[in-house]
């Protein structure tokens, strides 16, 4: 089985897909790749006011990302993808078995950016910017109807998203 878990940044998709992996931990094997492991390299990424702008599709490597998914499906009984433009690409959405959503409110999302520190501390027209892209790449409707919707706000309803999983 391979699940796709997309939204915005902290929208909580690491942690979910953390906790997927401990519910099956003595039932079957699970993988989880994470998008921001398979960007292009930092040199070629646009930048924006001189800052590198992980907010924009042309930042990742698809093709690697896709192909570590296909070689992890053969190992792994289930393999979590997740990412911020997980579904950008429709070959990836015709590959994920399930697919999962996280939204967040602006007020949620503004305060997890700020406190996220893994690549230092952002400017706030980043922030923004962060934001602002989420909308400009979010996924279609056609696509977003296809996939389980869970509010990324704690607590977050991981039993739905489970029983989602083995339905």
């Amino acid at each position: 089985m391979i699940i796709g878990i997309g939204g915005i940044s902290t929208g909580g998709k690491s942690w979910i897909a953390q906790k997927i992996k401990e519910h099956y931990r003595n039932e079957k094997t699970v993988a989880i790749l994470c998008q921001d492991d398979y960007t292009i390299h930092q040199d070629d990424i646009p930048l924006i006011k001189d800052h590198i702008d992980w907010e924009i599709p042309k930042s990742m490597d698809f093709d690697r990302f896709y192909r570590a998914i296909i070689k992890h499906a053969k190992e792994y009984d289930i393999v979590v993808a997740e990412g911020i433009f997980v579904f950008h690409q429709p070959r990836f959405v015709e590959l994920f078995d399930k697919m999962i959503y996280l939204t967040l409110k602006e007020e949620t999302f503004l305060e997890r950016k700020r406190k996220d520190l893994r690549w230092g501390r952002e400017p706030d027209w980043y922030i923004d910017h962060v934001w602002k892209n989420h909308f400009v790449y979010r996924e279609e409707k056609e696509v977003l109807d296809k996939m389980l919707i869970v509010p990324g706000e704690y607590p977050v309803d991981l039993e739905r998203v489970l029983k989602y999983i083995d339905t």
